[in-house]
């Protein structure tokens, strides 16, 4: 899996550092997220899935190899 995230969409929530503070990250200065890991393994997917559904802004999306 990839984890892809629209900056231009995000609206700063930083609900996806809450599911995954692993793979995800915060742009203070761009007030953005910032992907971390742009392929987590696979153990990390339940998380990863759960940080892109509660996405209040639908800036993140999860690509399958």
């Amino acid at each position: 899996m990839r984890v892809v995230a629209d900056t231009s969409v995000c609206q700063g929530h930083q609900l996806c550092q809450l599911e995954a503070p692993d793979v995800f990250g915060f742009d203070a200065g761009e007030d953005v997220v910032e992907v971390l890991v742009e392929r987590p393994d696979e153990s990390r997917r339940k998380d990863v899935a759960a940080a892109v559904k509660y996405c209040p802004a639908f800036a993140l999306s999860l690509e399958e190899d």
